[in-house]
């Protein structure tokens, strides 16, 4: 079975679970708030994180409901994760790289470079054993977290100039969060780490020479087009980037059995249709911006991927040699990638190349 069938399955069955259950749930409706690091109705992020607010608050018919806060309306967007740790706010909605100065390990389950694309990193935490290893390292925090949402495969960046070779990318002033950054960062960029709505005023100011967001749909949206022209790809640091839901722990546990279900349900529901959503706005957006307003999309030479490859692998075994924690993710991840690149190659990679041949379709 596809995962996406089995997702929208999962779906249905959590929603008529929800609809079977109702008087099982305990009597006393509560509402919970949850944090986002996104601008406010922010396109694909913003809103997935309203969506998955509204649909946990129907599938427990209001016995949880739960209200969002944007970034900055009640923490600022990096401190959600705190928040939601001392039991401030009760939920957050961001990216868990994010969190890496509480440990390299969440990068994992975010994204890192050279690593997993969203069917592949879904395989990881749903098959793979992904999940477990993240409950390790985030119940020391008091938090309980799941997918729920996936950009698929990131572009590389908005930058102010061309970038022919390496050389060109020393001395850059450049926005990238995670491990993505610390491997540009060795190969001589100055990293600038800023949340989604400080991006475009830096980008503006000159503070910052470039910085990649997300894909096209998100991009233009933020108008970074206004500001630099020449729009890289591929995204080697976010092949495939997952955001997460984060719970406090003494919350989760207090959740009902059914309760829990319909958020995990809802969770894995979000995770599969932001992905499509994405899939769907990035291609009409990526027109827009090349034929609308004049960007200059750009690949970035081999010898560029080459030079970040070979600098992502010493970031990912250094990172992989930390801490036992951080150790555990690692080695989990490696396995499942080296397992999900075997069956990729037979499978996508060949199937894109066979539809890349020359023949009439339609």
């Amino acid at each position: 079975m596809k995962r996406r069938s089995f997702l929208a399955g999962a779906s249905v069955a959590g929603l008529a679970a929800a609809s079977l259950a109702t008087p099982a749930i305990a009597q006393g409706k509560r509402e919970l708030k949850l944090v986002t690091t996104w601008p406010k109705n922010f396109p694909g992020l913003g809103t997935a994180a309203q969506r998955l607010a509204d649909n946990i608050t129907a599938m427990t018919d209001g016995q949880l409901t739960i209200k969002l806060f944007a970034a900055g309306e009640l923490v600022p967007p990096f401190q959600s994760f705190d928040a939601v740790s001392s039991g401030t706010a009760d939920m957050y909605h961001g990216a868990e790289y994010y969190w890496q100065g509480k440990s390299k390990a969440f990068n994992f389950f975010a994204a890192v470079p050279y690593g997993m694309t969203a069917d592949e990193l879904h395989a990881w935490i749903y098959w793979g054993g992904g999940q477990e290893v993240w409950d390790k390292v985030a119940a020391p925090f008091k938090i309980k977290a799941f997918l729920s949402g996936n950009t698929g495969v990131q572009m590389g960046g908005w930058f102010n100039k061309e970038i022919n070779n390496i050389e060109d990318l020393k001395g850059l002033k450049f926005r990238m969060p995670g491990l993505g950054g610390e491997v540009m960062r060795r190969l001589g960029v100055a990293i600038v780490n800023l949340p989604g709505g400080e991006i475009f005023p830096a980008l503006q100011s000159g503070a910052i020479d470039g910085t990649e967001w997300v894909g096209p749909w998100n991009d233009l949206a933020f108008g970074f087009y206004k500001v630099a022209k020449f729009y890289y790809y591929p995204g080697f640091h976010e092949p495939g980037t997952s955001n997460s839901l984060g719970i406090n722990t003494d919350v989760w546990d207090s959740f009902t059995a059914t309760q829990k279900t319909i958020v995990q349900t809802a969770c894995m529901a979000e995770a599969n249709r932001s992905l499509a959503e994405f899939n769907a706005k990035n291609g009409d957006a990526l027109q827009t911006l090349l034929t609308k307003h004049g960007v200059k999309l750009k690949k970035f030479s081999d010898d560029v991927l080459k030079a970040l490859g070979e600098a992502s692998g010493e970031v990912m075994a250094e990172t992989g040699a930390g801490d036992a924690a951080t150790k555990e993710v690692y080695e989990s991840f490696l396995a499942s990638r080296k397992n999900s690149i075997g069956w990729s190659k037979l499978a996508e990679e060949s199937y894109f190349a066979a539809r890349r041949l020359n023949f009439k379709y339609g």
